[in-house]
């Protein structure tokens, strides 16, 4: 170490998992306690991290920039959301009345609402207007504590659109303190103009878009909706196993409303995760337990949609010890939320996680989900220096006290980009 560029002292309590994997079943309660810590940072990634004296010990001699007190708050790794519909134009709050007189979400899709009305609004929309609205929900995202984002495409349903969205994720990875890790889901929904031919739109998005998107290189991974009344499983594999072709990893909304097998593609195809499995079947589990598929899971959505079930996070960790991660699905319809501490209040309450297991799914198997568990969701040397300061005498406060932002600070890349409960002049979107 020649210089530490930021040494953060005055932690109450630092919480963390560790390593470079995803945590598997009970693993997922194993989280580091440090009281009395400190985080000595250089370079943008963390070098010490540990017992205040110890670190203050180990750096004697060595220059340190600048020190930061945290109050004696609550730290943790900076939280990951592994599944968002980031870029999109318009709302769909004129679609409430009809969700909760009990109309089904297929319905209102099979009406040309839900994906489809956004998918209007975002053709006409501008690639200013998208990055303008996406920002600001970056900025309310990094104000949760959250330092890393994946965005999804998939409001397009056509060449230029898509490659509109993901530009637009692009560059607002290369202009935002939070990072966004970008996925083409040009298979999100049928579009108006192929009722009745998906197999026909099927053929589109692996003629025209996968090659447009990866000559690009405007995404990591390829999502696709398998599900009843979208996209069966061997039109999802088609799209998915083509995807892989041109170098995108695979991903898969899967068992969100009828269990159709998408879980089970996931295990197949050798899918980074499956999302939403609020109906998985034990054999899908088991699929994505033998093919080492994140379940990613939005307790979020079954929420706003009044649904009575949720996903099975509880066999998901004891039964069948799968890596769970949690995920805000930031969308305009069935989860327009950008709150990861509203999803931390509804993994306690609706699937009985633990909060070490919350934490666990908010950093460590959220970075796993989109393939980054080696670079972040922990604090340990080598690791990114991404923090989230917590006004919170615990973990367990964050599920009990809801409904409030505990965030006071957060770190990222060793810059302190929001203080206060407020941006700093490094935090938020450049416009």
């Amino acid at each position: 170490m020649k210089q530490i560029d930021l040494l953060l002292t005055g932690i109450g309590s630092l919480y963390t998992p560790e390593g470079t994997q995803p945590r598997y079943g009970e693993e997922m309660g194993r989280i580091r306690e440090t009281t009395g810590a400190a985080v000595a940072i250089e370079q943008g990634r963390i070098a010490l991290a540990g017992k205040e004296d110890e670190v203050i010990a180990t750096l004697a001699g060595i220059h340190i920039a600048e020190t930061i007190d945290a109050g004696g708050r609550m730290v943790t790794p900076g939280l990951v959301d592994p599944h968002t519909h980031l870029v999109h134009a318009g709302s769909r709050e004129h679609e409430l009345a009809m969700k909760r007189s009990g109309v089904p979400y297929l319905d209102i899709l099979a009406q040309g609402g839900g994906i489809l009305s956004t998918v209007k609004s975002t053709r006409t929309a501008s690639e200013q207007e998208l990055y303008d609205k996406a920002g600001r929900s970056l900025d309310e995202m990094l104000l949760q504590g959250v330092t890393t984002i994946e965005a999804k495409s998939g409001y397009g349903l056509s060449l230029e659109t898509e490659l509109k969205q993901l530009r637009v994720s692009r560059r607002l990875h290369d202009t935002h303190p939070v990072d966004v890790v970008s996925t083409f889901m040009g298979a999100h929904a049928v579009p108006e103009e192929y009722k009745g031919r998906s197999d026909d739109f099927v053929d589109l998005v692996i003629r025209d878009m996968l090659p447009a998107v990866a000559e690009e290189g405007l995404a990591e991974f390829c999502d696709v909706f398998c599900e009843e009344g979208v996209f069966n499983v061997e039109q999802s594999r088609r799209i998915l196993e083509e995807g892989k072709r041109f170098g995108l990893q695979p991903k898969i909304h899967a068992d969100e409303i009828v269990p159709l097998g998408g879980s089970d593609l996931a295990g197949e195809v050798g899918a980074v995760s499956a999302e939403h499995l609020l109906t998985t079947t034990d054999q899908g589990l088991s699929s994505l337990a033998a093919g080492n598929v994140v379940p990613v899971l939005l307790p979020g959505t079954s929420f706003n949609l009044g649904l009575s079930h949720h996903a099975r996070a509880r066999d998901m960790i004891d039964k069948f010890r799968l890596p769970v991660a949690l995920s805000t699905d930031y969308n305009p319809g069935s989860c327009p939320t950008e709150s990861i501490q509203l999803i931390i209040m509804l993994a306690s309450l609706n699937l009985k996680m633990t909060p070490e297991e919350i934490l666990t799914a908010c950093t460590l198997n959220a970075a796993a989900a989109i393939g980054r568990a080696g670079d972040i969701g922990s604090i340990e040397p080598g690791k990114r220096a991404d923090l989230t300061i917590f006004d919170a005498p615990n973990l367990a406060y964050l599920p009990y006290h809801f409904g409030i932002n505990h965030t006071f600070g957060v770190i990222k890349n060793g810059t302190p980009v929001a203080w206060n409960r407020t941006l700093t002049e490094k935090g938020g979107i450049a416009r």
